[in-house]
Parts: structure tokens; C-alpha cells; sequence
């Protein structure tokens, strides 16, 4: 170092600071092993994997510096270029040898933890990070949120945002009472009327859920986890040769069992049953369990797209090239076509079948699509009786004969019918939808950077999922309530995590269910077009269920055993029951008969009331 008076006031001056002077990076010929420790020491670091642990931290870094080398000794010179470059790999690190800290001075690192403590306690979820992540969609970084949970960024954009965020859901809402209600024998005008019950009820338990229950930005509506069994009560023994008021007493039988299971689901989780099953639910539970669901109707799906290709392969393709190609355009700061990827291909393909219908494609000589197949004369009318109902966008009558305004309201199809067969089996759905629920609760909590859920949290998220199922038995929705799955998917690629959104949303939602004539355009979807929907919809809950996979050991013989042995049962053992059930083939569709050979079985127990 240079010398001189002034240089000796400079380095005065510097000590009283508390401050010592860096010399500029200097190339050396040669390295001692005990500079080097000595380095270690002044910069701080403490090895985990060496001996010098104990010595490092018991010397105090800061200390060392301030009696090493005499006082006047220079500092290592690489010690400037090794601080740059930790600057510069986002890790800032401040070394002790440029602080001196006073005795009665507190450790910032203590104070940071006790108030990390404090604002746990006090506060549920602390406020929305906002990082700048990659892209935010379950990669790599935290998401950076356009919209924070406790965000109020104004009416209208609030107004736009809670819109989107329920188009993004639409397939999700509307798309059960479409293959229940004609399943049941229930007329158009009878699904109109159960899709507006189910956006009423949709709209009450989201709102429910955002002031009592997790929170969380969450959308709450019919699961598909419901969809199977339904279909299995459907098609049992005692309802399938109903003829008179066939689906008002197969929706009574319906709103029983799920208002029994809701009632289990309540107990499970306002007792406070839930956390203690906690410690069981894991990704390795949740995964399979998911993913069981999107595989469930893999005998249903194209099945029922290929009665109309010419709508149900367009409609398939144009989606997954707006998800998948076209995913990164962005019109107005939006990724339209990856938000709006489901109703954006639904418009578009029923203008196109639209003209399809117009044009005469579906007109077949002396056969006319009013009249019912029962009724029809000629064969070839017969053969094309299936694709006229399919294909034709004019097949429904459900814009004729709906009202415009009609209010849902409870018991609308009568007094619920409780068996104690139908309601076991919806027991365990609303286990199934539990596990489920507390899945995407956590997904959530990741996408806008909130701490994860308590046990406490999820206890309360679950109980008034079982009242909302509970609400969703009373209106008749013909499925119970729960927590979305894809919701988790929509926050993520949105960046919208407001609940002031959602609950906006859920308002103009319980405003359109009023209206019945919205419920009427909806349900006049054809149905080839809502099958090779659902193909993307089923195969997207199959992949959000296995990328939970992604938090766990996936080299572990143990996990992989769970998941796979777990799928794979999951489609071998109603291929074991339909065995016991040879008619079937011969009464009911192909697409059906998985779920109407869970009726029977290789046990018997003799009781009417079970078996």
C-alpha cells in the first residue's frame, strides 16, 4: 500500500468508518493453502463439507478481520472479483470484513426470522410476490402475477378478469349435465334447466368459498370426479327400464346420495378429521388419484366423437394447436389463444357445423331429425338417425322450448330419495374428491406464491366443500361441489389470482343462470362436438394429476410402484366386473357398459338394499 500523510488519514478515516480498503484485482503466480483458508474465512463462507465447519464459525468471520494480519496487512485481491461475480449470479453476499456491528446491535438475520414468525401467525397468506419467473406455469421460478390475491385494480378490469377466468372453466361447467341429462332420458329443455342450476349453485359456493373457506382464488362447480359414478347409478338394473318420469327420479335418487356423502364430507372436515389424513395425502396419493379420473372415460370420449369426425376432429385439432401452438401469441398483453384456447374452438367449429347443417350436409332423403328413432319406418332413416343427432346443430329444441327467465330454486325436481347403495357409493367419491380438492389447494397456493395451506386451512376448505356439495344435492345439479381441478392450470397461465375477480365472476355467473335462454344456447351443443371436447379436457386432468409427480422422488422403486400398480388396477378392475354381465351389450351402448357392470359383481350379499 502507499504511504504518506495522506494515505495515513485516508486509512483513519476508513477505520472509523469501519470500512477497509479492497486493492484491485492483481494476478498472482502462485496460491498458498493457507491464504486460501484464510480467504474462506474473510469472505464468510463456511463449508458443509469440509473441517473447517466448527473453526469457521467459531473464529466469527468478523473478527478475523479485525485481527488479522496486524492491522496493516492487505487483503487477499481476489476477493473483489469472487464478491462481483456472486453480484452478478443473483446471490448478493456482504462480507463481515466491511461491517462492524455494535454490541448491543440485534442480528438482522435473527429479526428477519422473528418477523417471518410474527407475520405467519398474524395473517393466513402473506401478499403475492411478484419475482418475474419464467413463465410461471408450474416451471422453473415463481410466477410473476399480473394480479395479486388481495389486488383491487378496478371494476371493469376486475369485471374483464372474472370473465376470463370462467370462459377458461366453461368446458368444466357445462359439460356434465350434457352427457347426464340425455343419459337420464332427460329432454333439451331438462339440461338447459340443469345447466342453469349448476352455474346458480357454481356461482354461490365460489363466493362461499372465497370469504369462509380456504380463500384462495379457487372456482367451485360439478367435478367430473362425480361424472362416473353418476353414470353407474344410471345405468344400474332399477333404472333402466323407467319409463314414465325416468329423470326426475333418477336425479331424486342423485341428490340423495350426494347430500348424504356431503354431510360425511362435513363431518370429515369441520371436526377436524381432515388433518390428521393429511400426513397420508402426498403426490404420490394425489397424482394417481387424479390422474384415475381423466382415464375413467377414456371408453366414452372418442367413442361418442367419432359418430360426427367432420366436427369432432376439427374441434380436437384446432384446440391443441391453440394450447399448444399458438400458445405464445399475444394480442393486447393477452395469450388469447392459450386462455381462451376451450371456448375460442367451440365458437368457431359450431359456426362451422352450423354451415354444415345449412348447406344439407346431414339431409338425407325422407328422413327428417324431429321425428324419434322409435317412430322411424324406413332403415335408412335409421342408419342416419345417429349422425342427424349428432351432427345437426338444429337436433335440439332446447332455444324453442326454454324460457327466458327462470330462477332455479331447491327441490325443483322433488323430494330426494336416499338408498343406502347409492349413497355409499357417493361416500367414496367425496373422498376421492377431498384428496382431490386438497391437491389443488396447494397448487394454488403455489401459482400465487402464498404460503401453503395449514391444516387448519384445508380442514375448513374441505367441511364447506361437504356444505356446498350439500347445496348442490338440495338445487339438483346432478353432481356434487367441489374445488377445480384445471383452476389451478387457468391461474397459472392468466396471471389473474385476485379473489375480487372471482367473485365478480361468480356474481355475473348467478346473473346468467336467471336467464334461461343462456342455459338453452348451451345446451344445444352437439354432442360430437362436446365428446372430442372432452377428450382434451379428460386428457389435461390426466396430465395435471401426473405432474404432481414432480415433487416427489420419481427414481424411487417405492413411488413408482404406487402410482403405476395403482393406474394400472384403476382400468383392469372394471374390465374384471363387466365379466359378470353378458346382457348389457345387448340393452345399452358400448361407451356405457363399463359403468353399468359395476352393478353387479362376484359378491352377493343378499341384501336388497346393498346389492
Amino acid at each position: 500500500m502507499e504511504s504518506g500523510p495522506s494515505s495515513e488519514s485516508r486509512n483513519k478515516a476508513e477505520k472509523q468508518k469501519g470500512h477497509k480498503k479492497i486493492e484491485p484485482f492483481v494476478t498472482q503466480g502462485d496460491h498458498n493453502a493457507k491464504d486460501l483458508r484464510s480467504w474462506a474465512k474473510k469472505t464468510g463462507f463456511v463449508s458443509m463439507f469440509s473441517s473447517e465447519v466448527g473453526s469457521s464459525r467459531s473464529s466469527g468471520g468478523r473478527n478475523v478481520e479485525r485481527t488479522g494480519g496486524g492491522g496493516g496487512g492487505s487483503v487477499l485481491p481476489e476477493i473483489e472479483p469472487v464478491q462481483r461475480m456472486m453480484r452478478n449470479s443473483g446471490f448478493e453476499i456482504e462480507p463481515e470484513v466491511n461491517r462492524v456491528r455494535n454490541d448491543n446491535e440485534a442480528d438482522p438475520i435473527l429479526l428477519e426470522r422473528e418477523e417471518d414468525e410474527r407475520r405467519s401467525k398474524k395473517d393466513e397468506f402473506i401478499d403475492v410476490k411478484y419475482p418475474g419467473g419464467d413463465e410461471g406455469e408450474f416451471g422453473n421460478g415463481e410466477p410473476e402475477m399480473k394480479c395479486g390475491i388481495r389486488d383491487n385494480p378496478g371494476f371493469v378490469p376486475l369485471l374483464c378478469y372474472g370473465m376470463q377466468h370462467y370462459l377458461s372453466l366453461a368446458g368444466s361447467l357445462i359439460l356434465v349435465p350434457l352427457i347426464i341429462v340425455p343419459a337420464m332420458g332427460g329432454t333439451d329443455k331438462d339440461t338447459a334447466t340443469v345447466i342453469s342450476t349448476i352455474m346458480l349453485v357454481s356461482g354461490l359456493t365460489t363466493i362461499l368459498h372465497s370469504y369462509f373457506g380456504t380463500r384462495l382464488p379457487l372456482v367451485q362447480g360439478s367435478s367430473f370426479v362425480f361424472l362416473a359414478p353418476a353414470l353407474v347409478i344410471i345405468n344400474s338394473h332399477e333404472y333402466r327400464n323407467l319409463t314414465e318420469n325416468k329423470f326426475r327420479h333418477i336425479m331424486r335418487e342423485l341428490q340423495g346420495a350426494i347430500i348424504v356423502s356431503s354431510i360425511i364430507q362435513c363431518i370429515l372436515g369441520f371436526s377436524g378429521l381432515m388433518s390428521l389424513f393429511l400426513r397420508l395425502i402426498n403426490p404420490v396419493v394425489v397424482a394417481p388419484t387424479v390422474a384415475a379420473v381423466g382415464l375413467a372415460f377414456f371408453s366414452y370420449a372418442f367413442p361418442q366423437a367419432g359418430s360426427c369426425v367432420e366436427i369432432s376432429l376439427p374441434q380436437l385439432l384446432l384446440v391443441l394447436i391453440f394450447s399448444l401452438h399458438l400458445r405464445r401469441v399475444s394480442i393486447l398483453g393477452n395469450r388469447v389463444f392459450q386462455i381462451y384456447a376451450v371456448p375460442l374452438s367451440i365458437i368457431i367449429v359450431w359456426v362451422y357445423a352450423f354451415f354444415l347443417t345449412a348447406g344439407g350436409a346431414y339431409n338425407f332423403k325422407g328422413c327428417s331429425p324431429d321425428i324419434p328413432v322409435s317412430n322411424m319406418l324406413m332403415d335408412s332413416c335409421i342408419k342416419h338417425a345417429y349422425t342427424m343427432k349428432h351432427c345437426r346443430t338444429d337436433a335440439s329444441n332446447a332455444w324453442e322450448t326454454a324460457d327466458w327467465v327462470r330462477i332455479p330454486y331447491p327441490l325443483q325436481w322433488g323430494v330426494p330419495i336416499f338408498h343406502l347403495r347409492t349413497s355409499m357409493i357417493m361416500i367414496v367419491v367425496s373422498l376421492v374428491a377431498s384428496v382431490n380438492s386438497v391437491g389443488t389447494y396447494y397448487s394454488a397456493s403455489m401459482c400465487i406464491n402464498a404460503r401453503p395451506p395449514t391444516r387448519g386451512i384445508v380442514s375448513r376448505g374441505i367441511g364447506l366443500e361437504g356444505f356446498c356439495s350439500a347445496l348442490a344435492g338440495i338445487w339438483g345439479s346432478g353432481a356434487g361441489s367441489t374445488t377445480l381441478t384445471e383452476n389451478a392450470h387457468t391461474i397459472a397461465i392468466t396471471k389473474i389470482a385476485s379473489r375480487r375477480a372471482v367473485e365478480l365472476g361468480a356474481v355475473i355467473l348467478i346473473v346468467f343462470s336467471f336467464i334461461g335462454k343462456v342455459g338453452a344456447i348451451l345446451a344445444s351443443i352437439p354432442q360430437a362436438l362436446a365428446a372430442s371436447l372432452l377428450c382434451f379436457v379428460w386428457g389435461l386432468i390426466l396430465a395435471l394429476g401426473l405432474s404432481t409427480l414432480r415433487y416427489t422422488h420419481t427414481a424411487s422403486f417405492r413411488n413408482m410402484m404406487i402410482v403405476g400398480v395403482s393406474l394400472f388396477l384403476g382400468l383392469s378392475l372394471p374390465a374384471y366386473f363387466q365379466q359378470y354381465q353378458p346382457e348389457t351389450a345387448l340393452i345399452l351402448p358400448a361407451y356405457f357398459i363399463p359403468y353399468s357392470a359395476a352393478s353387479d359383481g362376484p359378491i352377493q350379499s343378499g341384501n336388497s338394499l346393498i346389492s
